[in-house]
């Protein structure tokens, strides 16, 4: 799960918690999910952040420009 998706999870999930209003919930809580929601896109962005740079971040070991000098 990249950030994008992360942010767009915690997203939904704050819609889903704070702007929908629902008067007879039958079977489930809309706003439980909201929390599930939001809960998980902060899990998955810090899980993002902490392993961005051995997934090809900026800065990366894996995935360093290098100049190559070839002698003829």
């Amino acid at each position: 799960m990249g950030i994008g998706t992360s942010i767009v999870l915690f997203a939904i999930g704050a819609i889903l918690r704070f702007a929908v209003t629902v008067s007879n919930p039958d079977g489930f809580d809309i706003h439980m999910i909201g929390n599930i929601l939001m809960i998980v896109g902060i899990v998955g962005a810090l899980l993002s952040l902490a392993f961005w740079s051995s997934w090809g971040g900026f800065g990366g070991s894996e995935r360093r420009d290098r100049d190559v000098i070839v002698e003829r």
